[in-house]
């Protein structure tokens, strides 16, 4: 094989890690995928039909377009007065995407709606990567806290 063609898959698999270093990448990565698992084990152990890895799944994905973008701000586009970078279209297509899979989940039958919470979980979970992969992992752990103690908490006052 060439030596030109080796360097260059050799580069291009490297990656540049311009503007997050891989370390924290990979502890924003995990942490996302964490704490998506926790809000999927809940709905897991109520048998729902997304459960621990649909919302791994749903906040790791939503934590790497984060990190994405982050990674494409950094790189030469053009002149820095010409590029825009804007966070919130980011946002609002993880939310749309999400949004998508979680009506996909959500039916009605004899007239009574099923999975809304699940939906309504999956949405959160995404909200969760993106707070991840934004850097605030302890906004995202207290998220995914109160959303525990919502879900547990108000299915014991449910039941009394």
């Amino acid at each position: 094989m060439d030596q030109h063609v080796i360097e260059t898959i050799t580069n291009e698999l490297s990656g540049t890690f311009s503007a997050v270093p891989p370390l924290v990448a990979a502890t924003r990565l995990v942490a996302a995928l964490a704490l998506g698992a926790v809000i999927g084990a809940e709905r897991e152990s109520k048998r729902k039909p997304a459960g621990l890895r649909t919302h791994m799944l749903v906040s790791m994905a939503a934590c790497l377009f984060i990190l994405v973008s982050q990674q494409l701000a950094a790189l030469p586009f053009g002149p820095e007065d010409a590029l825009r970078v804007d966070p919130l279209r980011l946002i609002e297509a993880v939310t749309a995407g999400v949004a998508f899979l979680a009506a996909g989940i959500i039916f009605s039958s004899g007239g009574e709606v099923h999975n809304i919470t699940t939906g309504a979980s999956m949405w959160l979970a995404g909200a969760i990567g993106l707070a991840c992969g934004s850097g605030q992992m302890p906004l995202a752990a207290m998220a995914t806290v109160i959303v525990l103690v919502v879900l547990y908490a108000l299915r014991l006052v449910e039941r009394k």
